[in-house]
């Protein structure tokens, strides 16, 4: 038997892994790896709650390979050498991973395969973290859908052309090389220690997901946005827990993956508006209002708890997502990329097509964006979904204390402001 690389990337599970089944089965011993990229991890924190998430993560995945006769290889540096070195050193053939669509790693990929194709070695993608990958799902005219509804429509459609069982791999394992590894510790990879809580997978929330999911209070989320940012669990088996259940928190995956595909096809929304009719506004962008917001100084105490949340956990609820991001770009008029960044730099489930397409669809700046004159009350917003202040409570302690800060703003000034400064830059660029 010859030997193979299976490249582990977002996608740290053993189970339902397309790219390690079709590995498993190619008549090849199979050597998984992990590579700490340190074209991200130059760019982070060292003591950043993600990378502890994934090493700690990792740390389960290698002993359940060595359970079963194999091992994992953990490197750390840049993946375009690393990869070709390691296949070369170990003499393998082949090179099996998932695909990943955004424009660094296919810039990565291209790279990768180029080398090892020049080095006689075989680079094998799979489909993965995605029911459709983008291309997949497009208009009869082969043109991208840039309207959700439509999108929905055509993604739901072909799932009835679609197998979307499970990749069993269980039987497979006897396939694992047996080879042992060092495993390096978190200072040999210099990686401070952090502390992250991962919440625990809860599919039983995902019956009453489209009753409960907008308060925040009581938390009925399914925390599946982790998982499936870091691949800790695939999206069939999520697709196949929810799609006789809820239609709404269906909903949530095809918004994943049309986000993937409007990044896919517009790269340019990484720095730019989708819409290009909003770039004449005119962002205030003040730097200490910013810090407030940051930091949870508002004097909203719906908008402070989430960025208080925000900055402990790593976590943010959905519907005060909604809220913080409308406050930033509307009632503060700061550039949707500033809080873009920073939602970057904190959340445990950060993926830039969803990041970037939930903060353009908040300033009204992206495609089926919400309209600009939508301006979240969170006044309303909390009397509506925090009735009882538990949620703000739970996170602003200060709250009814002389150091608590007083608005920063005035809501109906603020809207106003925001009014007059869209319907401005809007009237900019049709001149």
């Amino acid at each position: 038997m010859g030997k193979v690389l299976f490249w582990h990337r977002r996608d740290l599970r053993i189970e339902d892994n397309v790219g390690l089944f079709h590995a498993l089965s190619s008549g090849n011993e199979v050597v998984p790896v992990f590579v700490f990229d340190n074209q991200i991890l130059d760019k982070l924190p060292k003591a950043d709650k993600r990378v502890n998430l994934i090493y700690n993560y990792l740390t389960d995945i290698r002993s359940f390979y060595t359970a079963k006769g194999g091992d994992l290889l953990i490197r750390k540096g840049d993946p375009c050498e690393l990869i070709p070195a390691i296949a070369k050193e170990l003499g393998c053939s082949a090179v099996y991973t998932n695909e990943d669509y955004e424009p660094y790693a296919k810039e990565r990929d291209t790279k990768v395969k180029s080398t090892l194709e020049s080095n006689g070695v075989g680079f094998n993608l799979y489909k993965d973290q995605v029911i459709f990958s983008p291309g997949e799902v497009l208009k009869p005219d082969g043109l991208p859908y840039t309207v959700f509804t439509p999108f929905k429509k055509r993604w739901l459609a072909r799932l009835t052309e679609l197998d979307y069982r499970a990749y069993a791999s269980d039987d497979k394992l006897q396939s694992l090389a047996s080879i042992s590894f060092d495993f390096p510790s978190k200072a040999e990879l210099d990686i401070e220690e952090s502390e992250v809580l991962l919440p625990e997978l809860a599919l039983g929330n995902i019956h009453n997901y489209d009753e409960n999911r907008n308060f925040p209070a009581d938390n009925k989320c399914s925390f599946s946005s982790v998982y499936l940012r870091f691949g800790m669990v695939s999206p069939r088996y999520m697709l196949r827990a929810s799609i006789d259940i809820n239609e709404t928190y269906v909903s949530e995956l095809v918004w994943r993956e049309f986000f993937m595909t409007i990044l896919h096809y517009f790269p340019n929304v990484v720095h730019s508006n989708f819409r290009a009719k909003y770039d004449g506004i005119e962002w205030r962008n003040n730097k200490e209002e910013f810090e407030k917001w940051c930091t949870g100084q508002t004097g909203y105490p719906i908008v402070d708890a989430g960025m208080r949340e925000l900055n402990a956990t790593g976590l943010m609820h959905n519907r005060v997502r909604m809220i913080v991001a409308s406050f930033l770009c509307k009632h503060l008029l700061i550039d949707w990329k500033w809080g873009e960044a920073y939602f970057a730099e904190k959340l445990l489930d950060f993926e830039l097509s969803s990041n970037n397409g939930n903060w353009q669809w908040a300033a009204g700046t992206g495609c089926d964006a919400a309209p600009y004159f939508r301006v979240f009350n969170p006044y309303t917003q909390t009397k509506k979904f925090d009735k009882d202040l538990t949620y703000v409570k739970k996170w602003v302690k200060d709250l009814n204390e002389f150091s608590y800060p007083q608005p920063i703003v005035d809501h109906a000034e603020a809207r106003l402001r925001a009014l007059e400064v869209y319907r401005k830059g809007l009237s900019l660029y049709s001149l």
